[in-house]
């Protein structure tokens, strides 16, 4: 893992120092790394400090190896700074995280967490935005179909928000897994769309908010209102979604 996270000289860590194309300059609020090994469900480890100031996250991303995983650094958007708030989160064999926000979602939070289903609540631990969308999505059948539980928890979020005269906008970069299939998405209501890149190497795909390398040489622009899948396939797909025009910006 210190592949990625640690030793490119704009890597994750790095990031959370500081970063050139977030809403904030610095991601201090948390940090979290999931993985997959033998068993289906992923690892975590995830804990409130600043990524950088984590001794033992060095030491764990030497030692780990994975065919799959995720890392975040967190920019609280206005939710506690906890342990369960921290990204990525995990339910069964699935794995999510998301830079981005639901504008007014203190007023409309009620009204978002009632997209989940009983069965998904319980697994609700925190109290982001992040965590409900990712509940909802499971609760919309994401296991049997990813792309349409994207589809409809994205449309049903934005028709919460314009039902409430919510102004602030509905920014998505997010990324899920089962473990054996990638999917990330990029699309936002206005036009500051949060940063989503890839870059696919020898089979080896990775997909950032920022390149690893300053320059950014190799690196493409995952398209605005697309979901991207890879599943160890030549190269990643991109489908378009199925969504409101208007949450189809481009910055």
């Amino acid at each position: 893992m210190e592949e990625l996270i640690s030793m490119p000289n704009h890597s994750l860590i790095a990031q959370s120092l500081h970063c050139a194309e977030a809403k904030v300059n610095t991601n201090g609020d948390g940090f979290g790394i999931g993985w997959y090994g033998h068993k289906a469900e992923p690892g975590l480890y995830r804990d409130t400090q600043p990524a950088w100031g984590d001794e033992n996250l060095l030491s764990i991303t030497k030692h780990l190896k994975s065919s799959l995983f995720f890392a975040h650094v967190r920019a609280s958007t206005g939710t506690a700074t906890s342990r369960s708030n921290c990204h990525p989160f995990a339910v069964g064999k699935w794995m999510f995280m998301h830079n981005g926000q639901i504008g007014g979602y203190d007023d409309i939070r009620r009204q978002i967490e009632g997209l989940i289903s009983d069965d998904f609540y319980r697994y609700r631990q925190g109290t982001t935005d992040s965590e409900a969308l990712f509940l909802a999505m499971l609760s919309h059948g994401l296991d049997v179909d990813p792309v349409g539980a994207v589809q409809q928890v994205l449309t049903k979020t934005l028709e919460i928000m314009r039902c409430n005269d919510v102004i602030a906008p509905l920014r998505v970069a997010m990324a899920l897994t089962d473990g054996e299939r990638l999917y990330a998405v990029r699309c936002s209501s206005d036009k500051i769309v949060p940063s989503l890149y890839y870059r696919l190497h020898n089979s080896n795909l990775s997909v950032v908010s920022e390149p690893l390398e300053k320059g950014g040489q190799g690196w493409y622009e995952v398209p605005c209102g697309h979901i991207m899948v890879y599943g160890g396939d030549n190269a990643p797909c991109f489908i378009p979604l199925d969504i409101p025009e208007e949450f189809c910006k481009v910055a």
